[in-house]
């Protein structure tokens, strides 16, 4: 059984980054296939001799060309009982504008200016985003952020058919993650910044992680926590959900949330959940 990966999104929000990241884990990457052409790839991939069961397909490229005729070929490939995802890179229309003014691009919707290009874009894209399997917000990732949620999400073909819990650290006064699907708020613990020879290290360090799980509460507040999802992943995955997104938020996303993001990660492991931990604001 061959998985297909179609990744879209908003231009300006990492389909490069993402498709690169995709090819460096072995996924037969196609960039701006024109949709006709789609089944002839899979058919391609089920021939005799093929090496390629993880197909990745970025589409897009031409500011949303073709997008009306994705959704039929999404369906006759799950009717062949193949894996079938859609990824949706995704950042806010301020930081998508920075981004072609930084770079002198012109936006593929470019008949106006950039901003109302962007606009015309995500009506345009609207429906696809909403039918995602996972929608990334790179609004506050760098490259290499990037290319790490990528890997996480998509690196494992072991357990592609199971659905994929990650973990995240933030921190508020950087904003809430807009591609999150639960968010928990940590700032009720004791915060180690005021504590002097903790605030340089981060949650990824042993002194700043004794001392969040000695507080009173933290222990209670990680069993309630994993209680929680043991109880509703399942029912996620029977209803289909392919990934599930956990935020932890403290002040500033680099002490007491990445402590707890990375606790909780441990504790789902070990009951056999497939779960991995992303940290976004550890080195703000």
């Amino acid at each position: 059984m061959s998985e297909f990966l179609f990744v879209t999104g908003m231009s300006g929000a990492g389909r490069s980054t993402a498709g690169a990241a995709l090819e460096d884990l072995g996924w037969f990457v196609i960039d701006n296939l024109p949709p006709a052409l789609m089944t002839k790839v899979a058919d391609l991939v089920d021939g005799p001799g093929s090496e390629h069961d993880r197909v990745a397909l970025v589409i897009g490229r031409g500011g949303g060309e073709y997008l009306n005729e994705v959704a039929p070929i999404r369906a006759h490939l799950l009717q062949s009982g193949h894996v079938v995802r859609t990824l949706f890179l995704d950042a806010p229309d301020d930081v998508l504008i920075r981004r072609f003014e930084g770079t002198r691009r012109r936006h593929p919707l470019a008949a106006r200016g950039v901003e109302e290009s962007v606009a015309d874009e995500r009506r345009l894209l609207q429906a696809l985003r909403d039918e995602a399997d996972v929608v990334i917000d790179t609004g506050d990732l760098n490259t290499n952020q990037l290319r790490h949620r990528v890997i996480e999400l998509f690196g494992d073909p072991v357990h592609a058919a199971h659905m994929q819990t990650s973990v995240v650290s933030f921190g508020y006064k950087h904003g809430i993650p807009l591609d999150v699907d639960i968010v928990l708020d940590c700032r009720f613990l004791p915060n180690p910044y005021w504590v002097d020879e903790l605030r340089s290290h981060s949650g990824l360090e042993a002194p700043v992680r004794d001392y969040v799980l000695a507080q009173p509460g933290t222990v209670e507040f990680l069993d309630k926590i994993e209680e929680l999802l043991a109880m509703i992943l399942p029912s996620f995955e029977q209803e289909g959900k392919s990934y599930l997104t956990v935020a932890l938020g403290c002040t500033g996303g680099r002490h007491r949330s990445v402590v707890l993001a990375e606790a909780l990660t441990e504790r789902l492991a070990a009951r056999g959940i497939r779960a991995a931990s992303f940290h976004r604001d550890v080195d703000r």
